[in-house]
């Protein structure tokens, strides 16, 4: 299976170079052409503009054609609230359609080891090898 991956800024600032030359279209094309694409990190930063246009466009390409996996912390419910209201919707409303939702609740798993002292070395000390 080939898959692509993106952090939503990422993927932002892909298309933004492809609007230098205009190849906007040939981009995303080329993106959509793996069976599965994966937008990461949704809602961590604001989204303006650009970045829903990005995301939007990438969305629309694949709907009903390509897999699409989103990971936020936020639910698409609520991506209105980083991003244009317009896009958001229309974006939320293909990939809702025909999805799995998947809630995952419990804290993360990084902060957990981190707290525990597990991966976390004091500044200066040299890591172990193995």
């Amino acid at each position: 299976m080939r898959v692509t991956w993106f952090s939503l800024e990422t993927l932002t600032a892909t298309l933004a170079r492809a609007k230098v030359d205009a190849s906007v279209s040939r981009v995303v094309a080329r993106i959509c052409r793996a069976d599965l694409v994966e937008i990461d990190d949704i809602g961590m930063l604001p989204a303006g503009q650009e970045a829903a246009e990005a995301f939007y466009r990438v969305v629309d390409a694949a709907y009903e054609r390509r897999s699409v996996a989103v990971t936020s912390n936020l639910h698409p419910a609520g991506f209105d609230t980083i991003m244009p209201k317009t896009l958001a919707i229309a974006a939320v409303d293909r990939l809702l359609h025909h999805a799995y939702l998947v809630v995952t609740e419990g804290g993360s798993l990084r902060l957990a080891d981190a707290m525990a002292g597990r991966g976390v070395l004091p500044l200066g000390e040299p890591e172990p090898t193995t």
